[in-house]
């Protein structure tokens, strides 16, 4: 099983690639996003300390936790923020290292696939075999975002200033899939790097 890692700015368009992946390769997809969720969640692992931290005002009456008012409690305070990602971010970690050595066990899949936009920030180059970056033009990435998401240009920018440069995605991501165009040719790139996967066609061969 091959561990990739799929990361890239704001509006590149990483859930269509890993949209496209799921359904057509023997893998598993962990999105970040979503594993951060479930961390929260009543008896996990960050649900009491959360509590603690930004108070019960967070609760929904089912004793879960409020995304929104979360989200109001840290929105102005960067050392709640930054208090708030040291709890969740490497319990997120520890949680996915957990489903790749279940994974691993099981020796079913060809591929698993991790999607974060800190994959780069967090530290997941020492734990997946390669990573990917999923590149679109920031002209093109504040259009999409605009219009399917219909965030303001404040937001957009606020949004961007936080992540990475194109540079630094480069610099760390041992393949660019460029996603700036229609969606026909980022599958080709992405058929032809899973295609070309030597790991792959050495188990391939294997099997045979």
């Amino acid at each position: 099983m091959r561990i990739i890692g799929i990361t890239g700015g704001v509006g590149s368009g990483k859930s269509a690639v890993l949209s496209y992946i799921a359904n057509k390769y023997n893998c598993k997809v962990i999105l970040a996003d979503e594993v951060a969720h479930k961390v929260k969640e009543p008896g996990e692992k960050c649900y009491t300390r959360l509590i603690e931290l930004l108070s019960d005002e967070i609760l929904e009456a089912d004793g879960t936790i409020n995304k929104a008012k979360m989200a109001d409690k840290i929105f102005s305070s960067e050392e709640l923020l930054e208090k708030v990602n040291a709890i969740i971010h490497p319990a997120v970690k520890e949680y996915i290292v957990a489903i790749i050595k279940e994974e691993k066990e099981k020796g079913k899949l060809d591929y698993l696939f991790i999607e974060a936009a800190l994959l780069i920030e967090d530290g997941y180059i020492e734990i997946v075999d390669e990573m990917w970056y999923i590149y679109a033009s920031e002209k093109v990435r504040r259009e999409r975002l605009r219009t399917t998401r219909h965030y303001s240009d404040e937001k957009i920018n606020a949004i961007m200033e936080k992540q990475l440069s194109e540079e630094e995605f480069r610099q760390h991501c041992k393949v660019v899939i460029d996603n700036g165009g229609n969606l026909e040719n980022t599958y080709q790139q992405i058929d032809r790097k899973l295609g070309d996967d030597t790991w792959q066609k050495e188990k391939n061969m294997q099997d045979n």
